[in-house]
């Protein structure tokens, strides 16, 4: 894998990962409170850098933002690795993690997680584990769109001179 250590999306940041995570957070803690979502109480999230590809990067350098939600000292698994876990699957395919088990398990290599739950939104790429699988992709959607939408946001209230700038925004 090549070092390319000021690549990365230009405006879907680890700033904007953890302000879309803010907007939905609310959402996944009633959830996990009332165990409408998963019996855990626990969620690990993690996102991929939508400008740092598969072919192009490592894993662990192409992740962009992981945020946990409940004491990581008490939980009963490792939502943090299973999340990865989901999150590699969709990020190397560029499909849900779902999608890859039921339409192309031909795709999993022996180490891939064998549950569900990561997701892919044009182009990017989250993990979430702690809930219910089915509620895990709904979080990892959720999160997508948003920082999708914060991306947006950004974009348009860039300048037009600051597109052709090196500068980050």
């Amino acid at each position: 894998m090549q070092d390319h250590s000021r690549a990365g999306s230009l405006l879907a940041d680890a700033s904007a990962a953890e302000y879309a995570v803010g907007l939905v957070l609310p959402m996944i803690e009633a959830g996990l409170s009332s165990r409408r979502i998963g019996e855990s109480g626990f969620l690990h999230i993690v996102i991929m850098d939508p400008g740092r590809p598969a072919t192009e990067f490592a894993f662990e350098d192409a992740i962009l933002y992981e945020h946990s939600v409940g004491d990581r000292s008490t939980w009963d698994a490792d939502y943090a690795l299973y999340a990865k876990e989901k999150a590699r699957v969709s990020w190397r395919h560029g499909r849900s993690g779902h999608e890859v088990r039921a339409c192309s398990p031909h795709l999993l290599r022996a180490s891939d997680t064998g549950v569900w739950g990561g997701v892919w939104l044009d182009g990017i790429a989250i993990g979430v584990s702690g809930a219910d699988p089915w509620f895990d992709e709904a979080i990892g959607y959720s999160v997508g769109a948003t920082l999708r939408a914060v991306a947006k946001k950004r974009g348009l209230q860039r300048p037009e001179s600051l597109w052709l700038s090196e500068e980050p925004y």
